[in-house]
């Protein structure tokens, strides 16, 4: 397995953090991670290992604010500055890797930027794996916090409102004490303005989320306490792709390639993606 790093200019010419895991030979496919809230593209090594060793080439960045990138930390102007880094990302890995089929695999908040994502620049990739997308607007809100914080959005945007909580990422507590001893995962709180631009974002989905029709799998956990389980289902049925699938997985909490499980969900993304390699657009 080789690793590389480096950083490339975008948004307002922040520089951002990628990351690769390359295979020995040629690889067969391509998977593209992007990683969830507060967190970095580096806490994904049960995949990398999974599926690295089988011929596949992994590709990760740190969005504007998280990781080694440059940026507020829990913090982004428009949400904008997540896809826009992501498809100038997604270019270069077409001319490092012309002709594989590539896999968008998201995850959390990484799902709601890959699923915005795919509403425009599907095209070029084979499929995509999206695991506990934060794409529902949370139902234990109030609506007056809700409008509270937006208003909070446009007068302190740079307010830390919401906290993240640590304990709910996994049953195992190796992986909760690995995420909270990790510099590089964010403890702060979520800004205002984040705050603001994920539930538009959230909105956006649920008007366009016809609009994606390539191949898709779906996989949450079904005890998840970060983000809505509902919202895979909500997801699920709003696409138009002909070939879709959910898992929902009874029990496992919302990082499921990081729960005690994480092998028996792994083997049932990698079976999918197998399925679908050939099939690159």
């Amino acid at each position: 397995m080789k690793h590389q790093d480096g950083f490339f200019k975008s948004v307002r010419d922040a520089g951002l953090y990628y990351q690769s895991w390359m295979p020995e030979g040629e690889a067969k496919a391509v998977l593209l991670i992007v990683h969830g809230l507060g967190e970095h593209s580096g806490r994904y090594m049960n995949v990398v290992n999974c599926f690295v060793p089988r011929g596949y080439a992994i590709y990760g960045i740190d969005h504007l604010g998280h990781g080694r990138s440059d940026g507020q930390r829990l913090y982004v102007e428009r949400f904008r500055d997540y896809t826009e880094p992501l498809d100038n990302y997604f270019g270069m890995i077409r001319d490092w890797q012309p002709g594989k089929p590539v896999f968008l695999v998201g995850h959390s908040m990484g799902g709601l930027i890959g699923a915005l994502y795919l509403t425009a620049h599907q095209a070029g990739l084979a499929g995509a794996v999206l695991s506990g997308p934060a794409v529902k607007t949370p139902g234990n809100i109030p609506k007056a916090v809700i409008v509270a914080g937006r208003v909070l959005s446009l007068l302190i945007p740079r307010m830390g409102l919401v906290p993240l909580q640590a304990r709910d990422v996994s049953r195992d507590p190796a992986v909760v004490e690995a995420y909270l001893a990790d510099p590089l995962v964010c403890k702060e709180k979520i800004t205002a303005r984040l705050g603001a631009e994920m539930l538009d974002a959230m909105e956006r989905i649920r008007a366009e989320a016809g609009q994606i029709t390539l191949p898709l799998l779906i996989v949450q956990g079904g005890a998840d306490k970060l983000v809505d389980p509902a919202g895979a289902r909500l997801l699920y049925n709003a696409v138009s792709s002909a070939d879709k699938k959910l898992i929902v997985y009874d029990g496992l909490y919302h990082e499921v390639f990081n729960e005690p499980e994480h092998d028996r969900v792994l083997a049932d993304v990698e079976a999918w993606i197998e399925g679908h390699s050939t099939a690159g657009r």
